[in-house]
């Protein structure tokens, strides 16, 4: 009984009633979700991940928004383990020398640069000029190291779900019904994870079917996203923010929940209702969307390949999409605007 979904035609019940009614005993059922996170960068924050300069390229640097960075060393690689006689480091960032001057910024006494609590306006280009002796009889040299530092967040993502019905006929208001109280059932299924439910298309089309001939579906697109992320306008990675582990059960208990349709629709031995879930066609697809002013660029951060990385000089994001666009007027990092 648990395959007869679709494919041939089935007698009418009474309605929609009947099928609403089921949705929201379905809803009752206890709920059994299992979820694992995302890494994080707890190797940063406990200091452990040093990056040493290069005197031939810029050396790049991704620190998650309030966040450690990881030690930023003012020494080449090459250098690292050697002995420097009477070595002199001076750190120059966007806003001029850097100094230990705050719990934020720190230098050490042999050069070494890091950041607490990390926020959007530290990014930039730093350098570092380094004066030493390799010998105490040699004559001093002087190198100049740069380093970018972005920002960077986890993505903004949501989740979009499609689904079809078997419908009433296509202009028949039990559709229109039907649609507005699947909808806040399923609200009222992730209201308490603080997500939200968003219809992004509804459509009704009639459907050739094999050895069944017409039959009216309805087609349902709608996406799940955390309430933060649609109201606010920056990026948060507080762990407070932590969307993805809510968003991963809104997720489990909206698959669970059509399931439960295709079996509790198995067990019936009455007609099936003139609305029904059509077993198999719920889809879900992982979108990606950064902050306005942040983006995902594979090509241009290799290293932080799924990072919403703040916008370079001469890019902007103005919206909540995944790519910083050209823009020869802007000057600054993470831009909105051009």
């Amino acid at each position: 009984m648990a395959g007869r979904g679709r494919g041939r035609a089935r007698p009418r019940g009474p309605g929609p009633a009947l099928l609403l009614s089921l949705l929201v005993s379905v809803l009752r059922a206890p709920p059994t979700v299992e979820y694992q996170g995302p890494m994080n960068s707890a190797d940063a924050e406990r200091g452990l991940l040093k990056i040493t300069g290069s005197t031939v390229f810029p050396v790049k640097v991704y620190v998650q928004l309030d966040h450690s960075s990881p030690r930023i060393l003012c020494i080449t690689n090459r250098l690292r383990n050697a002995e420097l006689i009477d070595p002199l480091f001076l750190w120059h960032g966007p806003k001029g020398d850097v100094v230990s001057g705050n719990n934020s910024v720190k230098v050490t006494p042999t050069g070494t640069l890091s950041f607490k609590d990390f926020k959007e306006p530290m990014s930039g280009v730093y350098t570092c000029s380094l004066e030493y002796k390799p010998t105490a009889e040699q004559s001093e040299k002087t190198l100049l190291l740069k380093y970018i530092i972005f920002a960077y967040a986890e993505p903004n993502f949501y989740y979009q779900f499609s689904a079809r019905y078997h419908s009433a006929p296509c202009n028949s208001i039990y559709n229109v019904s039907f649609e507005k109280k699947l909808l806040q059932i399923l609200s009222k299924l992730v209201a308490d994870l603080s997500c939200e439910i968003a219809l992004l298309k509804s459509d009704c089309h009639h459907v050739k079917m094999q050895r069944a001939g017409l039959q009216n579906e309805l087609f349902f697109t709608f996406s799940v996203s955390s309430l933060e992320s649609v109201k606010r306008k920056d990026p948060c990675a507080m762990k407070s923010c932590d969307t993805a582990k809510r968003l991963g059960k809104a997720k489990n208990l909206i698959e669970r929940f059509f399931n439960q349709q295709v079996e509790v629709l198995g067990k019936r031995t009455d007609p099936l209702p003139e609305i029904y879930y059509i077993e198999g066609t719920l889809k879900m697809v992982w979108i990606n969307r950064c902050y306005p002013g942040y983006g995902i660029n594979i090509q241009l951060h290799p290293n932080c390949p799924d990072c919403c990385v703040i916008c370079s000089p001469g890019t902007f994001n103005p919206q909540d999409g995944v790519h910083c666009l050209q823009c020869n007027n802007s000057s600054i990092f993470g831009a909105r605007n051009c």
